[in-house]
């Protein structure tokens, strides 16, 4: 939630003071927010972070910069210097934009059901359901709309956008953002076959989500058919992924949009997976493992590296062509084969 409350002014030295990195020039340039390079105006700090927007650092009306060590000399304008400026950005948009801290309480529209516990630091929302036995941790927000089921476990300084829905027995971590419309503790995709017709299998698992996670608008996590779904610390979910029943998902792991994970899979710490990807169910992906987007992982991923498997955007003549040619390949193959085995055969027989 962002504040509406009237945006700090600071200086580059105390900026500095803050968040590190070194001052070059005027320190105590007077700061009041932060901008792009193309937008951004007097009394605002910006950042350079990508070389192909190197181009308007001569046009910027920005008062100072965040730049990288070897763009120190880039500029004349006043700058910090860092060795990560992108996450310099970050700690200074937080400081120009702190959260709103609705104060604690509950709203007189919400429903808390005997049983649950809410603490006296935490905010609950107008029609936000609490049910049975539920635990809402020192200082959460739980917003508007907001169902937490039955026996719930709700940590301490958790978000709840309006809308997020999260089903019995599931555990949230501490410091955990769930944007609108998240679901956690769906049943997992589970059936079995009976006669042409398909049989429930009860999803009696959880999922336990550690701390300072955070997963995007739209996104469902099923929860296990036995064993728990576990999403681990610092994992970052984009909006609208599916994560099936009984996933594993490694600490500090980065997923973007639209990614599709099978029931059962296993995926590692530290690992980024593109938008659009698909992994199948039951395979496994190792720590510091790399998917690009669109790709689809039908195997288990055993040595950490970049993975991609696409082809390139072309016309649709062009693509007919390559279709048509793809059909072929097992011929082709076979015919390859046979032509190495006549190959091989004449040199044997053309030996003295």
């Amino acid at each position: 939630m962002q504040s509406s409350t009237p945006k700090p002014i600071t200086t580059l030295d105390e900026l500095a003071n803050r968040f590190g990195g070194q001052v070059v020039g005027d320190g105590a340039t007077p700061l009041t927010g932060i901008n792009t390079l193309e937008k951004a105006g007097l009394g605002e700090i910006s950042f350079l972070s990508n070389s192909k927007y190197k181009k308007f650092l001569a046009t910027t009306n920005a008062s100072a910069l965040i730049v990288g060590m070897s763009d120190k000399e880039a500029t004349s304008l006043p700058r910090i210097v860092t060795p990560n400026p992108y996450l310099y950005f970050a700690h200074v948009t937080a400081f120009f934009h702190p959260a709103e801290i609705p104060k604690p309480g509950i709203h007189p529209s919400a429903v808390v059901e005997p049983g649950a516990t809410v603490a006296a630091s935490a905010s609950v929302g107008p029609f936000a359901y609490i049910a049975e036995g539920a635990v809402i941790g020192e200082r959460c927000i739980i917003g508007s709309h907001v169902s937490v089921g039955s026996r719930v476990i709700v940590a301490d300084e958790v978000l709840l956008y309006p809308r997020v829905v999260i089903y019995a027995d599931c555990e949230i971590g501490n410091r955990v953002i769930l944007h609108a419309g998240v679901v956690i503790g769906a049943d997992g995709f589970g059936l079995a076959q009976d006669q042409g017709r398909w049989v429930k299998i009860p999803q009696v698992g959880r999922v336990v989500i550690g701390d300072d996670v955070e997963i995007g608008a739209n996104t469902t996590v099923d929860r296990g058919a036995l064993d728990d779904t576990v999403i681990e610390e610092g994992v970052k979910l984009d909006n609208q992924i599916q994560v099936g029943h009984n996933v594993r998902i490694g600490a500090h792991t980065a997923i973007a949009g639209c990614v599709g994970i099978a029931g059962s899979a296993v995926i590692g710490s530290r690992c980024t997976i593109g938008g659009s990807a698909g992994i199948l169910g039951h395979l496994e992906i190792c720590d510091n493992a790399h998917v690009s987007a669109f790709t689809l992982i039908t195997k288990s991923i055993k040595k950490p590296g970049q993975y991609t498997s696409q082809l390139p955007v072309m016309t649709h003549e062009e693509w007919l062509k390559s279709a048509s040619q793809l059909r072929h390949l097992d011929k082709l193959a076979e015919k390859i084969r046979s032509l190495q085995q006549q190959l091989h055969d004449i040199r044997l027989l053309s030996k003295p």
